[in-house]
């Protein structure tokens, strides 16, 4: 039987993860990652990077030439219920404000990062038991090897198998919100630094979007609330709304699928599940670490990846690491977590989304502080 020991053991190779090796490895503690699947691998998203999640990027060291499918957001356009349109121009200097990259490209990326920083990843290797000693914690895995590490980072998605193995999944959950998105070619490239978002009545507070990406594709998608639609019904829905005369004017008479739209859940619950036990510390989706008004969740899963790693290089013991970082996820996420709960609730009704729409697009500074405001937190 292969036995390592190493300070850090990090299990799930997205976003989370090896925000939380490369934060490790920049303070020279050794890590290991694990994951099930080999990269690069399909995963299924809206595919859309906020400036807080790209100020994390650049923090990380992470180069935006690495990833092919980056494309810069210049604008972003958002139409009312009741069709009426506003453009929200992004700041045009001192860097990038919004992105978009297939997860596939950016995931990707940070996983060879991550190698260049000297981090350990054994790709098709998935969690097999879990034990929180008193002085370690040791995992086995499906290929029969033993890691011992200092702490434990679980950063294996929403229905985290870490999380299941220690006894704290949520049998049923479903997840708060559940999306569905399609990649379109032949997009009308008039629009490929825009970044589109529509308020259909029939789906608040959820919304269709239409997210540039470089020769002239997009990432077309919705998301719901869960209980507003039946997942069997998405489907049919999406069909209806491509047929929707804004949508296929952005898209253009030449756009067309290139693969099966595809959906998946999306955990909003910040807080409301266990982050630590033991020296094993939960990130990003395993967190149910998500924006709860937009869906975003890339940026939540770097900043509780690299919150996570510095509880363990701050903290003298592991009660006061799982002090810290469940703190600094209170202050940093939980908080503005729930003040987007109360927006939300704004935009279920078409009266309360055209108000909001309609106050923040009333001038040239709303139009801006507005975009800032909704992309950099």
């Amino acid at each position: 039987m292969n036995r390592t020991t190493t300070d850090l053991v990090v299990v799930g190779a997205g976003p989370a993860g090896t925000a939380a090796a490369i934060t490790a490895r920049q303070a020279n503690r050794s890590v290991i990652i694990i994951d099930k699947a080999t990269f690069p691998r399909e995963k299924i998203c809206g595919d859309g990077l906020t400036t807080s999640c790209l100020r994390l990027l650049e923090r990380l060291g992470l180069d935006p030439s690495t990833v092919p499918s980056w494309q810069a957001v210049d604008d972003v356009v958002v139409t009312s219920p009741s069709g009426r349109k506003y453009t929200y121009p992004l700041p045009q200097n001192n860097g990038s404000y919004a992105a978009i990259a297939e997860r596939r490209d950016l995931d990707f990326a940070m996983v060879q990062l991550a190698r260049t920083h000297g981090v350990d990843i054994r790709e098709g290797t998935a969690l097999d038991t879990i034990v929180n000693e008193t002085d370690s914690v040791r995992i086995t895995t499906t290929d029969g090897s033993t890691i011992e590490a200092k702490y434990a980072i679980a950063a294996d998605g929403m229905w985290s198998p870490t999380r299941k193995a220690l006894g704290l999944a949520t049998p049923g959950y479903l997840g708060e919100w559940h999306a569905l998105r399609q990649y379109f070619r032949n997009v009308d490239t008039s629009t490929e630094h825009e970044l589109f978002v529509w308020f259909d009545a029939d789906l608040l507070p959820g919304y269709i979007w239409s997210f540039p990406l470089p020769n002239g594709r997009a990432n077309v998608g919705f998301g719901i609330l869960r209980g507003t639609i039946k997942t069997k019904d998405m489907s049919r829905l999406w069909a209806d709304i491509l047929q929707r005369p804004h949508i296929r004017e952005v898209l253009g008479p030449k756009a067309e699928p290139e693969a099966p739209h595809r959906a998946w859940p999306i955990p909003a619950r910040v807080g409301a599940l266990p982050l630590t036990l033991g020296r094993t510390l939960f990130v990003g989706d395993a967190a149910a670490a998500t924006d709860p008004m937009t869906g975003e969740g890339i940026g939540q899963a770097l900043w509780t990846g690299i919150a996570a790693v510095e509880a363990t290089l701050g903290a003298p013991t592991p009660e006061a690491v799982r002090t810290e970082y469940e703190l600094a996820v209170h202050n940093h996420l939980v908080i503005d977590h729930r003040f987007a709960e109360q927006l939300g609730k704004i935009l279920q009704h078409p009266l309360g989304t055209r108000a909001a729409v309609r106050v923040s697009g009333a001038t040239e500074w709303t139009r801006r502080n507005f975009a800032r405001w909704l992309f950099e937190d």
